[in-house]
């Protein structure tokens, strides 16, 4: 069985799996429309991007394990991960966090959907909402936050964030903390507040505010965005991506990245 189990995503039919894990979102355009409807119906989820780096977190992390098997939805984030579906025919696009944002709050502002942001620090997230303000005229951003988090291999403490996600009334609450801890937050805070969406989009307030610059788009359609990174930050990635290309070399030969006994 894989990895996600999640009663409210069997109404979804799974487009493929990568490394036992299921993506049931092929694309961004198919995310967006799927979760924009669910946000205006009052539908809760979670929805995670997977990529390598998570593969290799995943092999490491119980918690994370569990988190993913409770996702809403998965969409595939990086060219290597919608490569290794589509060699099933799946037909996957790449849908990453960082590109989720925008049209999310496109679709919140068209629908007065209520906003709320956790992460990532405080200047970036700041500077962000002030530019989605000025883009998306009617933008409901009903709360924002920036917490210092620290989480090991257990679940969270987010009861009073939840609370306040909750008097907010927000119907999407982007999280931007990096994996594993956004993914472990939105389960932790889904389980409190039934009726909200939790998108996890790592570092896209960081892009949008100019804290961060991302690869240029001919790049990020190339499959060349972990280029961009890497000889932007080699001493902090060189180690996450050697650990990545061998997850990837496995999947490729057939060899589960994933121990079998953490399938089910």
């Amino acid at each position: 069985m894989g990895l996600s189990s999640n009663p409210t995503a069997i109404a979804v039919e799974p487009s493929a799996a990568v490394a036992g894990v299921r993506i049931n979102l092929a694309s961004l355009s198919a995310a967006v429309a799927k979760l924009s409807r669910e946000s205006r119906e009052g539908r809760g989820f979670t929805l995670f991007t997977l990529n390598l780096d998570h593969i290799v977190k995943l092999r490491r992390s119980a918690a994370f394990r569990a988190a993913y098997s409770r996702a809403t939805y998965v969409t595939a984030d990086g060219w290597p991960v919608v490569w290794l579906a589509n060699r099933g025919a799946a037909l996957l696009r790449r849908a990453a966090g960082a590109d989720l944002v925008e049209p999310l709050c496109e679709a919140a502002a068209r629908h007065a959907l209520g906003l709320y942001f956790v992460g990532p620090g405080a200047a970036a997230q700041s500077a962000a909402l002030d530019r989605l303000r000025e883009r998306y005229r009617g933008l409901q951003i009903v709360g924002a936050e920036s917490p210092i988090v620290s989480v090991d291999d257990n679940a969270p403490d987010t009861s009073a964030l939840a609370g306040r996600i909750t008097k907010s009334n927000a119907r999407i609450c982007f999280v931007s903390l990096g994996a594993p801890k956004q993914e472990l937050i939105a389960a932790a805070l889904s389980e409190h507040c039934p009726g909200v969406g939790f998108v996890c989009v790592g570092a896209a307030l960081d892009f949008i505010s100019g804290q961060a610059r991302r690869a240029p788009r001919w790049m990020r359609q190339s499959g060349l965005e972990w280029f961009w990174r890497l000889a932007g930050e080699p001493r902090r990635l060189a180690a996450r991506y050697c650990a990545c290309a061998w997850v990837l070399l496995l999947l490729a030969l057939g060899v589960k990245a994933i121990p079998e006994e953490t399938y089910s």
